[in-house]
């Protein structure tokens, strides 16, 4: 039987942290689906359609992984995508008591629906998304920290701004 996964997030923008979880599950498991979550209320640096571009553009040499938006539940997505794992990845004890409190949701929502947490490489444990855009509005080079499609659709975006 073949194990489909979601790894779900804002992917704003996607990083090689998000990159180094994705290859790494798609070793673990046969297909992952990465869900790049609408999320207005986070209010994100780049609309949902640019964020899904730069997802696909950064998966798009895996061929195991698809990627798709969604707004619903996670949990709701996850039945619709018959997806019964979640891959989650945690950096720092920070990450983990969010995390863990958001396992606890979506198995209170859906206990047959498993979450299975991944730590990134150590090279890659310090970088989120938040540091990025912060070092995106200082108008400061990241390309060290996101895949190098994602940079280039970054700073063509930026220049049209």
């Amino acid at each position: 039987m073949k194990k489909r996964v979601i790894y779900p997030g804002t992917f704003d923008p996607i990083t090689n942290g998000h990159l180094d979880i994705i290859v790494r599950a798609g070793t673990l498991f046969d297909e992952i689906i990465v869900a790049v979550a609408k999320s207005s209320e986070k209010g994100p640096m780049f609309s949902h359609e640019q964020r899904i571009a730069m997802v696909k553009a950064a998966c798009e040499d895996l061929p195991n992984v698809t990627v798709e938006g969604f707004s619903t539940l996670l949990v709701e997505f996850c039945r619709e995508m018959e997806a019964p794992i979640i891959v989650r990845g945690l950096r720092a004890v920070s990450d983990f008591e969010y995390e863990l409190q958001m396992g606890y949701a979506n198995a209170s929502l859906a206990p047959e629906i498993e979450t299975v947490y991944l730590m990134p490489s150590l090279e890659n444990a310090f970088i989120s998304s938040s540091v990025v855009r912060s070092i995106l509005k200082h108008d400061a080079s990241c390309a060290h920290l996101l895949p190098q499609k994602v940079n280039s659709m970054i700073e063509k975006s930026l220049k049209c701004m």
